[in-house]
């Protein structure tokens, strides 16, 4: 009979015999980190990734209409050895919800808790500074809100086998049902999986108008409310609509009238 989530992490504890640390940093996704435990010996990456798609494990662990991606949360972990992929994979759920329900149970907001998820991750993709999150999570909002497009460039590229460094204009036209620039609202499910800042920011949004942003090439982003400040800042930062796009940059839209 497999461990239940709760006691596989029970045994996650230093001295408890050998075990292997991973250190899971927040933004990767499940083949990456697949790929990280492989390296720690943690499990084998093609089982994890067998285990990651497995209906027995996703119904054990509460995500059987969800999958697990954004599921598998950032810490560090002590794996006793003889763990199963199976059971690895289970702890890092457990430890997502531990750390965060109690957080999405108490959230004021239009989003159901997996749409939560979903907005966390793109807002992890889009900026690794977190005093941003906020900001970001604000745009996506109102973006929400006034029914354009979310126009999140890390979505374009979501799924693909081998995602580009940098992101084209040509990237965005890639026909998946994550590209939000192709569809209107949320994707169908996380493109990664955040950490506490962007879960945070998720929940609590800034409370601004901003509908626009675009890196300024140095960790920080330039915000707008007014599509002619926004395409003014693109030129500025990023030398025009021509040159390739930034992971961060929102291309001009319309306000719908």
């Amino acid at each position: 009979m497999p461990m239940t989530p709760a006691a596989v992490l029970n045994r996650m504890i230093p001295g408890r015999g050998p075990f292997h640390r991973v250190t899971v940093p927040e933004g990767l996704t499940a083949r990456e980190i697949a790929a990280l435990l492989g390296e720690a010996k943690a499990g084998d990456k093609e089982r994890l990734l067998a285990a990651a798609a497995s209906p027995a494990l996703l119904a054990q662990v509460g995500l059987a209409d969800k999958g697990i991606e954004g599921y598998l949360f950032p810490d560090t972990y002590y794996f006793p050895e003889g763990m199963t992929e199976n059971e690895v994979l289970a702890a890092m759920v457990e430890q997502f919800h531990a750390a965060v329900d109690p957080m999405l149970s108490q959230a004021q907001s239009p989003l159901t808790p997996h749409e939560l998820v979903t907005l966390a991750s793109m807002i992890e993709k889009e900026t690794g500074n977190a005093a941003e999150r906020p900001l970001v999570a604000a745009v996506f909002y109102n973006r929400l809100k006034l029914g354009v497009p979310l126009q999140s460039d890390p979505t374009a590229v979501y799924g693909l086998e081998a995602p580009p460094k940098t992101i084209t204009h040509k990237d965005l036209l890639n026909k998946t049902p994550y590209n939000t620039y192709r569809i209107r609202g949320l994707p169908p499910g996380p493109i990664c999986n955040p950490g506490q800042s962007s879960l945070k920011a998720a929940l609590a949004p800034a409370a601004v108008p901003y509908l626009y942003f675009v890196s300024k090439n140095d960790g920080s982003h330039t915000f707008s409310v007014e599509l002619t400040d926004h395409n003014r800042a693109v030129k500025t930062y990023q030398g025009g609509e021509a040159k390739p796009a930034k992971a961060s940059e929102k291309r001009a839209v319309k306000r719908p009238r």
